[in-house]
């Protein structure tokens, strides 16, 4: 009676494990391992970049059901850097993004579909100067494991997207200055221990 107990506490308990294991994890956004570069065409001779440097925001991966996965991010508009003071400040005015008024730009997923397993397309919303648009990331994952300086899990993907600024109210001198904006995303993400 003692073994037939023993094995059906083992039993529960792997059960348990394999259960614990299958939940969705999340996973906090690295701002110091994690680059937004948005370029654009400038009058047809160069295509300058941006970056921003403070993004924030949480990953939310189920690796068992990957469709109730979401990613939720904010990135303050304060910690634009063009390489240029006198653009990261122009970029603050009100006929660029109106960083007084609408001080973040916001991303919410609103579907994860799954092309293969480190394919994914990532549908949201996507809010700059209180316009929201849907737009659609094509992601790769990079790597899931341990950390091996922060011994806790982590995750890492790239991610590339495109949409017209024009969309969000953000027309200046278009078409001279191209519409398009590409934007080339990687991060790194760690879970709470």
């Amino acid at each position: 009676m003692n073994n037939l107990k023993a094995l059906s506490l083992g039993v529960c308990l792997a059960l348990g494990s394999t259960l614990v294991q299958a939940k969705a994890v999340d996973y906090k956004i690295d701002p110091t391992h994690t680059a937004t570069v948005f370029s654009w065409n400038h009058f047809g001779f160069s295509t300058p970049s941006a970056n921003f440097t403070d993004i924030q925001g949480v990953i939310k991966v189920d690796n068992e059901k990957p469709a109730n996965s979401s990613v939720e991010v904010t990135i303050p508009l304060s910690s634009v850097n063009t390489s240029v003071v006198a653009l990261d400040k122009e970029f603050q005015e009100e006929a660029w993004f109106n960083a007084a008024k609408y001080p973040n730009i916001t991303f919410k997923s609103t579907k994860v579909e799954t092309k293969d397993k480190k394919h994914f397309k990532i549908t949201g919303d996507l809010t700059v100067k209180g316009v929201t648009k849907p737009v659609v990331l094509d992601a790769v994952l990079n790597k899931q494991g341990e950390h091996p300086m922060a011994k806790v899990p982590a995750i890492g993907f790239n991610a590339t997207t495109s949409f017209d600024r024009s969309a969000f109210g953000i027309g200046s001198y278009v078409p001279n200055v191209g519409d398009k904006i590409t934007v080339n995303i990687t991060t790194e993400a760690t879970a709470a221990k």
